[in-house]
């Protein structure tokens, strides 16, 4: 059982929701990324992403491109995420670490010398934006030989074959985009969100975490009443950006906290 599946598992038996966080590598700078993932853990979070910096990152929205290009302006490259998870598993051997980004900076690293570092490194699991279930079945395969979860998205407009796929090639959990477009963007309809994770699930078996517009603690915890987790990334780099430097641990620690004591009320 991977740390991922553990988590959940550990989660359902306490009847609690996953609470997941996003922030990007290297923002707001390199030496922060490490205490601000033991900061969210602080709070309350149970699985990290940790977002691969990219130029051209095609889900995100100005917030998150924001993020990746101050982290591009570091320097901060793959190899400099694999070792900001590296020296986090260094005291935390538990709490699950998911890498998000894109294909194109995994297809330069070299997809196998990826897959081994990211193990050495203590990463979890993936999720590659642009790499469809039917185009990665081998990168799947090798990243499950290697006791990580591929993890795949699915969205409002996925089609019952789609869903199937990715039933066949997701572990850990499936990730559900709740609204078409990029990530902050608009409101989230929880009734139409309950009414897709319903088809979804009965063709997708492992848990599902919403992400895409959760931006606080009430619709953190409405979405909670349909899905097993919810996934919250602009929202908290917003406070980021808002804060100076010196207290961007604190702040984040203390926002995810208010999502944590909403999802358990």
């Amino acid at each position: 059982m991977s740390r991922i599946q553990a988590t959940f598992a550990a989660l359902a038996a306490q009847n609690k929701k996953a609470l997941i966080t996003f922030i990007t590598a290297g923002d707001p700078a390199p030496e922060l990324t490490v205490p601000l993932l033991h900061g969210l853990v602080a709070g309350g979070v149970n699985i990290l992403e940790l977002g691969v910096p990219f130029s051209d990152p095609m889900a995100e929205g100005p917030v998150i491109q924001r993020a990746c290009e101050r982290a591009l302006k570091f320097g901060v490259s793959t190899h400099d995420v694999l070792d900001y998870v590296r020296t986090f598993r260094q005291t935390d051997k538990t709490t699950p670490v998911v890498l998000m980004g894109y294909a194109n900076p995994l297809e330069r690293f070299g997809v196998d010398a990826f897959i081994a570092a990211a193990k050495d490194a203590g990463v979890d699991g993936t999720i590659i934006v642009d790499y469809p279930p039917e185009e990665c079945e081998a990168f799947a395969q090798k990243m499950r030989e290697n006791d990580m979860d591929p993890i795949f998205l699915l969205a409002p407009t996925s089609t019952e074959e789609r869903i199937r796929q990715v039933a066949q090639g997701s572990s850990g959990f499936t990730y559900y985009v709740s609204l078409k477009g990029v990530t902050g963007a608009g409101n989230i309809d929880v009734d139409d969100v309950a009414q897709h994770i319903a088809a979804i699930r009965k063709h997708v078996k492992l848990p599902l975490a919403v992400g895409f517009g959760i931006r606080d603690g009430a619709t953190a915890k409405a979405v909670a009443a349909v899905a097993d987790g919810v996934v919250i990334g602009s929202r908290i780099i917003s406070e980021l950006e808002n804060t100076p430097k010196d207290k961007a641990v604190a702040a984040a620690t203390a926002f995810v906290a208010d999502i944590r004591r909403a999802l358990d009320e």
